[in-house]
């Protein structure tokens, strides 16, 4: 009913298509609302109002503070007037023959009633509302008027009185106002929206992957990585301080204990490398997402480019996904912490059992885009998280507090109907860790540790709906030769051009069979050897060093070259104009008489 002053708009920043548009206009967090003033042409990321809590009245609230600090000369002329009414300009309505009806909401000063009432009637003929503020009491009084708020009305023929409403409530003065005789709907011209762009050709069915609930995908996991590292981190245009700081903790620890494929291994590992050599406070996200794009074409690392949820998908597109991918990240690396306890050593995060919870409490503090997620987090690392003293009850605090919001959220709008929040792990997947005390439920620990071990445990990982890296080079490929197609057809006599394209294009797929060769699709087990064809094959493809922003081989032999080449130069000058200088005071040498 407020459309024709202000309209919303909903943009899921969770849809990939929208991730760019997310991450241009600073998207940080969810919900997040942005106001964009009335006929503006140049391009604003908007204005931020953040209201104090995310109820729907707080929401309208903040909608109302917007349109009336906005600017009155580009008002939207269907907004009527905000501000409240003078007692002198009520009196000279009184006694006036008029052609409708003028509804007056006396109210506080804080209240909202008379706006949003407003703002209800705007789209009705036959009717003007006004609002004004309750400080003239004599003026209230000679009205009747004894409380607030209160509505007053004057009639087209000049009689006026109060009106008697059973709940002094928004709702009951609308639905009253709007069933006054001759008031009426207006007529509008429906609103020209842009019109949506044809998205058939891309329109993918989602089919449905039949998957073992006993069983850990690595799809959920890569996936979870995928969006971690592309689309929530995306934005933040840079990483610095703290950010910086629990980014380069998370990509050490997942580098270290993340029992995947070894192409994501090594991403991770040629992550950690990078961020640990360069001495900046302060990095770029674009530069991130390069080497994690493989920008650089390294070969053998690999990271899947989309979504591909299974033990995480859920009946509808919205449910469950990546918030369900990231408690599966972190329960796998407080296992793998457990199981392996020595793999952090010479990392700097050695020696402290907590160190995984809390990179986890810190990611979600700075990056999660639930913001109330991360503030019932935070108090739930508040409140026990200092008594973790070893690395097995870091496995049991999380698995702990993991079951205190599935209790929570229970029956919550979030709540995927067909995966129900519930204890986990369920009596069907873990007898054992179930027992029954004096009737009452209770939890064999013991045996829930065992159980997640297992559980969480690389043996148990199944890769069935897995991307493989041949599967992305050769979509990558196609794309390459639909581009080229596409770049002929626009210009068949652009030779030079043409012939330099195929030559890179060549260069191109060399790079990729090469990724082809390198690449191991099942869970690291012998990196050694690996490692010796992966140099091995650096020889052979031009190798890439990351001195910190990403210079080749080639750009590095260049510069040792103009280097030595300035020097060569400088010194010949010298010794130029040196003995130029010896020979002219020889010359001009004259002895003293």
């Amino acid at each position: 009913e407020w459309e024709s002053a202000i309209r919303v708009g909903v943009l899921d920043c969770g849809e990939e298509e929208n991730y760019e548009t997310c991450k241009e206009y600073g998207i940080h967090y969810y919900p997040t609302f942005r106001y964009f003033k009335a006929f503006t042409k140049q391009f604003t990321t908007g204005e931020n109002y953040k209201g104090a809590d995310r109820e729907l009245q707080t929401v309208r609230q903040m909608m109302i503070d917007f349109l009336q600090n906005h600017s009155q000369e580009l008002r939207p002329p269907a907004c009527p007037p905000l501000d409240p009414v003078s007692a002198s300009d009520i009196t000279s309505l009184f006694d006036k023959n008029s052609h409708h009806y003028t509804a007056v909401v006396f109210e506080s000063n804080n209240s909202y009633v008379g706006r949003e009432v407003i703002l209800d009637l705007i789209q009705y003929e036959n009717i003007v509302v006004k609002r004004a503020l309750n400080f003239d009491k004599p003026f209230l009084e000679k009205l009747g008027i004894t409380s607030v708020p209160s509505c007053y009305l004057m009639h087209p023929n000049g009689s006026h009185g109060l009106i008697n409403i059973l709940k002094p409530l928004r709702s009951f003065f609308s639905s009253y106002l709007k069933s006054l005789p001759g008031v009426r709907k207006k007529l509008l011209l429906p609103l020209q929206l842009p019109a949506q762009e044809n998205k058939e050709e891309n329109t993918e069915i989602k089919v449905w992957k039949e998957f073992d609930k006993s069983k850990l995908y690595m799809a959920d996991l890569e996936s979870g990585l995928h969006y971690l590292l592309r689309v929530e981190l995306a934005t933040h245009k840079t990483l610095e301080g703290a950010e910086l700081k629990t980014f380069k903790d998370f990509v050490t620890v997942s580098a270290k204990l993340f029992p995947g494929r070894q192409p994501v291994v090594k991403l991770l590992e040629t992550l950690q490398e990078w961020l640990v050599s360069l001495p900046l406070d302060k990095i770029p996200y674009d530069a991130i997402l390069d080497l994690v794009n493989n920008k650089m074409r390294i070969s053998g690392i690999f990271l899947t480019k989309k979504v591909q949820w299974v033990g995480c998908q859920g009946s509808r597109p919205e449910l469950r996904g990546y918030t369900c991918s990231l408690w599966k990240l972190f329960h796998t690396l407080t296992v793998q912490a457990a199981l392996r306890p020595k793999a952090l050593i010479n990392t700097g995060l050695e020696d402290n059992p907590q160190i995984v919870l809390q990179i986890m409490r810190r990611y979600i503090h700075h990056f999660f885009g639930c913001k109330a997620c991360a503030q019932h987090f935070e108090e739930m690392a508040k409140e026990s998280m200092d008594s973790v003293k070893t690395l097995d009850k870091a496995v049991l605090w999380l698995w702990e507090k993991h079951n205190v919001v599935n209790n929570r959220l229970a029956g919550d709008l979030t709540e995927d109907p067909k995966f129900p929040k519930v204890q986990w792990p369920t009596p069907d997947i873990c007898p054992a860790c179930h027992e029954e005390i004096k009737g009452l439920h209770s939890w064999n620990e013991a045996q829930v540790l065992q159980f997640m071990k297992y559980h969480y445990n690389s043996e148990n990982i199944l890769y069935k709906y897995i991307e493989s890296q041949t599967d992305s080079s050769e979509t990558e490929q196609g794309d390459t030769r639909e581009l080229k197609d596409k770049s002929l057809l626009k210009k068949p006599s652009g030779n030079r051009e043409n012939k330099m394209q195929d030559k890179e294009n060549s260069l191109d797929s060399e790079s990729k069979v090469l990724d082809k060769l390198i690449a191991n699709h099942g869970p690291v087990k012998d990196s050694g050897k690996s490692a010796v064809e992966s140099a091995n094959l650096k020889e052979t493809k031009q190798a890439v060093s990351f001195l910190g922003i990403g210079f080749s081989n080639i750009d590095m032999s260049l510069c040792v070259i103009l280097y030595v080449a300035s020097s060569l130069f400088l010194m010949i000058m010298y010794f130029f104009f040196r003995m130029r200088s010896k020979r002219w005071k020889v010359k001009y040498y004259r002895s003293s008489v």
